[in-house]
């Protein structure tokens, strides 16, 4: 017997009636051509079912915590494989205290929205700002506070813009062996040692039409978001360096799509970036579901510590399908098209053109002939099966399901 809500018809019908929605956005999705795409669409439905309840069961403004929506197991956005990703639901008329212990992460930043992404625009960033702002103690504490205007602030005391609505934090690894994280919480001011109260059924049969809305929206705004940034670009190419839409703190990017046969390989290059101008420095692969390839259990990404420097201080990432045998093989995992994605974050200069990825694609075979410093980068079948049981083991000691 169905359980039902307080007007007669079951809490979840609108949240089922979204999911058979959003299952033909993604059948009928332009790039679905064979069954691996449509077996994606629906593991990227799965994920975005998980993350949609997840985010409406974290709309507490009263009693907020940080919730991580995106990972391996929720994709959205082109996540960033070496990113963990939590956000908070905030009020502009409520002060939030932000307590942590920074850990070794590569970059640590805090970003202020003023609401969600939609179909035809992205929400504004009203603040951001990078760990480099924080007062952080001997045993690697801090605090902030994060409210409204007032006219004496202490220190770290973070004014919200009014319209603000979303606290997002991203802890970025560049070593994913030996760096850790840290610790991060939250909570609102004046409500600390209290309780909520019970939540009635009425309200549990709108979370429930909430997150269905969100579900439909999610998808159809991230299968419009690359139209607006990527596929317009030249097929087989990546941008200039540039600040990252959004309002990022410190963050560029390049960013392009690519079209390859199986016998072809993209072969980019760029500069290893000096640590004390970009201390994280990655490149990754994208589905045309608009996020990460399996990043655990193949080489769809690379930092730059992970990547083989070339003596002349050039990362050269071979794209391909076939294994060509090298160390910065970015493995395409059957995926013709993609996305192509460089982040530079925690910079202390803007990047130039010098900075920046060439890009040549050339028959496979070729490239031992064409590809500079190609035995150096060469690798064994064990030095490669090594390679893949280390990404395995980091994204497990740092991410859950």
């Amino acid at each position: 017997m169905a359980i039902e809500s307080a007007a007669g018809s079951p809490a979840t019908r609108s949240f089922a009636e979204a999911i058979a929605e959003a299952e033909q956005i993604i059948r009928s999705a332009p790039h679905v051509k064979t069954d691996q795409d449509v077996a994606e669409g629906l593991d990227y439905l799965a994920g975005s079912i998980k993350a949609s309840l997840h985010m409406v069961q974290a709309y507490q403004h009263e009693y907020p915590y940080f919730a991580s929506s995106t990972g391996p197991y929720t994709k959205l956005g082109l996540d960033n494989p070496d990113t963990l990703y939590f956000h908070a639901y905030i009020r502009d008329d409520a002060e939030y205290v932000v307590t942590g212990r920074r850990g070794t992460t590569a970059d640590l930043s805090f970003q202020i929205m003023n609401g969600d992404y939609s179909p035809s625009q992205s929400p504004d960033s009203l603040t951001a700002f990078d760990d480099r702002e924080l007062d952080i103690a001997a045993d690697r504490t801090f605090q902030l506070r994060f409210g409204p205007p007032k006219p004496d602030p202490e220190p770290g005391y973070v004014a919200v813009a009014p319209g603000s609505a979303m606290l997002i934090v991203r802890e970025v690894f560049s070593d994913w062996a030996n760096e850790r994280p840290g610790e991060i919480r939250i909570h609102r001011a004046d409500t600390l040692g209290t309780s909520p109260a019970s939540i009635p059924s009425d309200k549990m049969a709108r979370r429930y039409a909430v997150a269905g809305k969100m579900l439909v929206a999610r998808l159809r705004t991230f299968l419009a978001f690359p139209e607006w940034h990527y596929l317009n670009l030249p097929v087989n190419t990546l941008t200039e360096p540039r600040p990252t839409p959004g309002g990022l703190a410190t963050q560029f990017s390049s960013v392009g799509h690519y079209d390859l046969d199986d016998d072809e390989v993209m072969v980019i290059t760029a500069p290893a970036a000096d640590r004390d101008v970009a201390p994280y420095q990655g490149f990754q692969l994208g589905s045309m579901w608009y996020v990460s390839l399996d990043y655990i259990n193949h080489q769809t990404s690379l930092t730059a510590d992970q990547a083989r420097v070339d003596d002349d201080g050039m990362i050269r990432y071979v794209v391909s399908e076939r294994d060509p045998g090298l160390a910065n093989w970015i493995e395409r995992t059957g995926h013709r098209r993609g996305y192509l994605q460089f982040r530079w974050q925690r910079l202390t200069r803007d990047l130039t053109t010098a900075d920046g990825p060439s890009v040549e694609v050339m028959p496979f075979d070729e490239l031992p002939r064409r590809l500079p410093h190609y035995e150096r980068q060469r690798v064994t079948e064990q030095e490669w099966k090594e390679r893949i049981a280390a990404r395995q083991v980091a994204v497990a000691r740092r991410m859950l399901g």
